[in-house]
């Protein structure tokens, strides 16, 4: 495809560890497939003559010195675009950057390059070009890791980032949409690292209101303010010895990134309403499906926050990008609901599986696991609705063979999880009002949100 269409369907010193920003497929364990290799060349602007060839499948461009490539020049953002090498071609992302991306006199938001482009940045251009050789994305023997599964390339190169992860006791982000298991990685790692005997705390920071997210952090002193009525220790030191895991940390207020920053900086909390620090020893790993990149260059994200989550990234693919899995997980999915393994055998004829892989699952795990609890309430293994579709016609029937207390409870829930997204999309994301219209308190419907893994404007959490 030509270049320029959209595609189908320093602050402060860092330490060695900060450089390592990115595990990358082809820096890991052996045996994978190739992609082509490229080169970029800056042929424009206060760097001209730098060069620069990849050596695994995609190449970061900005101003920000853990860039791939680095353009310290005023007019090019800390993370401005993403060239990414797959089985199609190359393509070229724009991460939001505050002058654009211009591909052969074109601005993109993302586009597929020739061999020959010129993207320009700002005041600089770089020359793409595709080379000869082909670069080896290694990947892991595993088809698991934790609850993980999958046997496709994309989930074993994450396996093989998991791998080298679990070696050490570095900050992680894992990045990927709603729903591609980043909590579960996340649990999975912590079990395979050295702190698996010591606890695994969950923060999310999308479910709690910001005026409480600070303490459920760091705790706080008693009479800290109203309603404190007992002193209370954070999730920092509660999992002492352990991991915390910070969910949706795209979400976390710009008030408290400067603090979270501090913990991770000097390794020690204060409470609300205390004025010493208390030492902790924890692992951090945090979970977004937002770009972060994207955040910095827009200032809703601290750079520097960025910089000591992202020792480590690992990024876990969509359903859509590994959909020679999605047989595996349903039927595991399907062993975990129902006892009669003949039951679930039922469900895989040929007009499921061409089913399930023809859908895109936006939702990915969480929509095809939702998804499949609907077949079982409705009795029936029919085919996935298109994005935004009602399902018309006669109501099912319903599968007398479950128990009803089962059954009962899987469509509350399933009827929960729709009236939520619905008010809160109604309201915009007023958590208040929406509670008021929902006739019920905020606090209720905040653990309904939680139950559910829902934000405040209705969109699910990671």
């Amino acid at each position: 495809m030509a270049s320029g269409r959209t595609p189908p369907g320093k602050e402060g010193p860092l330490d060695p560890l900060d450089l390592a920003t990115d595990i990358h497929p082809g820096e890991l364990a052996r045996g994978g497939p190739t992609v082509g290799r490229f080169a970029l060349t800056v042929v424009e602007g206060p760097q001209v003559g730098q060069t620069w060839q990849s050596t695994h499948d995609r190449c970061v461009i900005g101003s920000n010195l853990l860039n791939d490539l680095v353009i310290e020049e005023s007019t090019v953002s800390r993370y401005h675009c993403e060239i990414v090498m797959g089985a199609d071609g190359a393509r070229i992302v724009d991460l939001k950057s505050k002058n654009g991306t211009v591909v052969d006199g074109m601005r993109v938001v993302e586009a597929y390059l020739r061999s020959g482009s010129l993207v320009r940045l700002g005041r600089s251009v770089v020359r793409f070009a595709f080379l000869t050789e082909r670069n080896q994305l290694e990947l892991s023997d595993r088809t698991h890791f934790g609850t993980l599964v999958g046997s496709s390339a994309p989930m074993r190169a994450a396996f093989a980032a998991l791998e080298r992860a679990a070696r050490t006791d570095t900050t992680v982000l894992f990045e990927g949409e709603t729903g591609t298991g980043k909590g579960q990685a996340a649990e999975a790692l912590h079990a395979a690292g050295a702190r698996a005997q010591g606890p695994f705390l969950v923060v999310d920071c999308a479910a709690i209101a910001p005026t409480l997210l600070e303490a459920e952090l760091f705790g706080h002193e008693k009479g800290a303010f109203t309603g404190a009525e007992a002193k209370r220790i954070g999730a920092f030191e509660e999992a002492d010895g352990g991991t915390v895991f910070l969910d949706e940390i795209g979400e976390l207020s710009a008030d408290l990134q400067p603090k979270l920053l501090r913990v991770l900086e000097n390794r020690a909390v204060r409470r609300v309403g205390s004025n010493t620090f208390k030492p902790v020893n924890v692992r951090v790993i945090a979970a977004t499906n937002r770009d972060l990149r994207a955040e910095v260059n827009a200032g809703r994200f601290r750079s520097d926050l960025y910089y000591r989550l992202a020792v480590v990234k690992i990024r876990l693919p969509s359903l859509r990008e590994r959909r020679e899995d999605l047989p595996a997980i349903a039927h595991i999915i399907l062993s975990r609901l129902l006892p009669d393994p003949s039951r679930v055998d039922g469900f895989f004829t040929p007009a499921f599986l061409a089913d399930i892989e023809a859908h895109s699952w936006p939702g990915n795990v969480r929509e095809l696991r939702n998804y499949l609890e609907r077949c079982l309430v409705f009795g029936d293994a029919m085919p996935p609705p298109e994005a935004g579709e009602e399902r018309a016609g006669a109501p099912r029937a319903i599968d007398v063979s479950s128990p009803f207390p089962e059954a009962r409870d899987r469509a509350l829930a399933e009827f929960e999880r729709e009236y939520v997204t619905a008010i809160l999309q109604q309201t915009g994301g007023d958590v208040a009002a929406a509670a008021r219209a929902a006739g019920v308190s905020r606090v209720y419907l905040y653990r309904l949100m939680k139950r559910h893994a829902l934000r405040s404007d209705g969109s699910p959490v990671g």
